[in-house]
Order: structure tokens, then sequence, then C-alpha cells
């Protein structure tokens, strides 16, 4: 047999061993996003370690339309481009990705998410930025896959990736046309069917269906909900969540990525958690469901507990995979209660 083909049966099989990993997906937000500032390639290796079955990508394009790791369209909240690159604050006084080039882009220096009004950060317990590292930049996409794919390779162990697809609306009418860069990128790589370690996402409802109905995306796909009814792109997100909304989903998605808050609630302090029915009209309508995001350093209102709030989702609601902040505590409660 050639050497070529027994590569391809050893990776076919690492593959096959994650996508049928027992129990609920833990599924490393931003990577290990707890301890390393969001979205760095040393938060995803360390997801990596951690155990995580699959590491998110969240995508924006550049001004020369090349895919990088952002988890917004924006970058005042996590570099230091207000220093660099004054000149490119838009009216609404933000920095946009869009607006610089890969090359001005690597310029940047990652740090910790802060709030760019007061320079404060948004988790005063997580990772100093004060002396961060040059080391934390922002990637490409491709740079980051082939990263995850070089750990896989080393480690033996394989994380699938979990990428979204970040305001296509918003980049169309700006220009830019996302998702028709982004699928050749992961079809390069090795991500294009239902059989590969990829789910990809996206909030916008007609996106969902442009991916799988226009742009022939044959792999996973999660169609995210947000914390609204409504949101401005038209996803209805009232109606998606009704038997009838889940079984027109079902006929382009694969599941659903909502909040926490769209499945359990605590209605006061002390009180048991409440369920709502989602997560069991989605089963019905077979889709998987994957919600966002356990951090114990942000419980939901009334929440008493991590550990309440990891039995909530796995146990009380029965959730099939998890975003979270914190993959190693995450791993360990699923071991821990024989789901691993």
């Amino acid at each position: 047999m050639k050497t070529s083909v027994l590569l391809a049966a050893f990776w076919l099989g690492l593959v096959a061993h994650t996508a049928s990993a027992a129990g609920p997906l833990v599924i490393a937000h931003r990577g290990a996003s707890g301890y390393v500032p969001e979205h760095t390639l040393p938060a995803k290796a360390y997801a990596h370690a951690l155990g995580a079955d699959y590491l998110e990508q969240d995508i924006v394009l550049t001004r020369d339309d090349v895919p990088v790791v952002l988890h917004d369209i924006y970058l005042d909240t996590v570099s230091d481009v207000a220093v660099r690159f004054p000149d490119r604050k838009r009216a609404d006084g933000r920095f946009y990705a869009l607006d610089l080039s890969l090359a001005e882009l690597k310029q940047l220096r990652v740090r910790e998410r802060f709030n760019a009004k007061t320079g404060l950060p948004v988790y005063a317990l997580r990772y100093d930025s004060t002396n961060a590292p040059s080391t934390f930049a922002v990637s490409t996409l491709e740079e980051e896959l082939q990263f995850i794919q070089g750990l896989n390779r080393s480690t033996g162990r394989v994380a699938g990736i979990y990428p979204e697809i970040k305001q296509p609306k918003w980049h169309r009418e700006q220009g830019h046309d996302i998702s028709k860069i982004v699928l050749p990128v992961l079809a390069r790589y090795g991500y294009a069917t239902k059989a590969d370690a990829c789910f990809l996402q996206c909030f916008e409802y007609s996106e969902v269906k442009r991916l799988r109905n226009e742009l022939g995306w044959k792999g996973r796909l999660i169609q995210l909900y947000s914390t609204k009814a409504k949101e401005e792109d038209g996803s209805d997100f009232t109606y998606l969540s009704s038997p009838a909304g889940l079984k027109e989903l079902a006929a382009v998605a694969d599941g659903i990525g909502p909040p926490l808050g769209r499945i359990v609630t605590w209605p006061a302090a002390g009180a048991a958690p409440k369920v709502t029915e989602l997560v069991a009209l989605a089963h019905a309508a077979k889709l998987a469901v994957h919600p966002y995001t356990l951090r114990r350093d942000e419980l939901p209102k009334n929440c008493p507990s991590f550990e309440a709030l990891h039995v909530a989702a796995f146990r009380t609601a029965g959730v099939d995979g998890i975003f979270t902040d914190f993959t190693d505590v995450t791993v360990a409660w699923l071991k821990a209660n024989g789901a691993r």
C-alpha cells in the first residue's frame, strides 16, 4: 500500500474518532479564552491541549479580502489599533478590520478584551495584558487552519474547527462577499463535507440558506440564534424556535446555536432552573443543539454556581454540545459525570 494511502486512512480514522466521540461536544469559545486572549494562536493551542473537541473561529475580512480570525468586525476592543492607526477611525468612532490591509493588521498587538472607552478589561481576573507579548497577533484563517492541523498531527488527537461567518450582509453592503471567500479556504484544507470535523455557523438565516442552496456548502451547518426576537437582517428567532420554523430550518441546517438564556433560566435566587422546550423541539426536528457560552466569571442571573450551570445544560436540558470559555472545567465535568 502506498504511503499516501496509509496516511489518508490514518487521518480519516482520526477524524471519524473525533466526529463520533461519546458524549456532548466541548467547543472552545474563541479558544481557551478564559485563560489567554481570545482568538490568538496560543489560545487555540491551550484549548487543544485541554481537550476541546472543536475550536471556534470567528471570521471577518481585511481590506484586501483576506479572511482573519476576530470575534468582531471591529478591532478597538482587542488591539492597539487606535494607537497605531488613529486615522482609520470611522465617523461612528470604531476601527474596522475591513479598513486595514492584512499587512497593516499584522502590525497590531492583540490583548485581552477591554472596554474601548475606559480601557478596563471586560473580565477583571483574566489574562493581564499590561505587558502582552507581540506574539499575540491577529491570525488569518489559513494560518489558524495550518496551526490546528499541525497540532492534530503532532498530538495524534484531532480537534475539529467551528468557523462563523460574521455579518455577511454588512460585508456585502461594504462590497465584500465574505462567504464566497471563506468556503474555498475551508475546502482547500479538507473541510467541505459532513464527514469532515467542521461545523460552519452564522446568525443570518438568509445567509445560512444561501450557503447551502446557492453557494453549495455540503458540510455541517449551524443556525446561530441571538437574544433578540428578530434581527436587523430579518432573521426571526421567535419563528425559528417554533415547531414550524425548526422544521423549515432542518431543510438546510444540521443544528442550532442558541444563547443559554433561550434554553435555561433561573427565575429567582435559590429557585430550580427553568428549561424551555427549545432543545426538545430541535431534537424532534433532528437538529443538534450547541448553545453558548459557559463562563464561570459571568454566570446567568440567579444561577448559583458554574457546577449548577453545567448540570442544567447537560443533564436537565440535554444539549448535544456547548461553547465554553473554560475548556478544562467542562471536559472535567463531563468526565466526572460519565459522559466521557
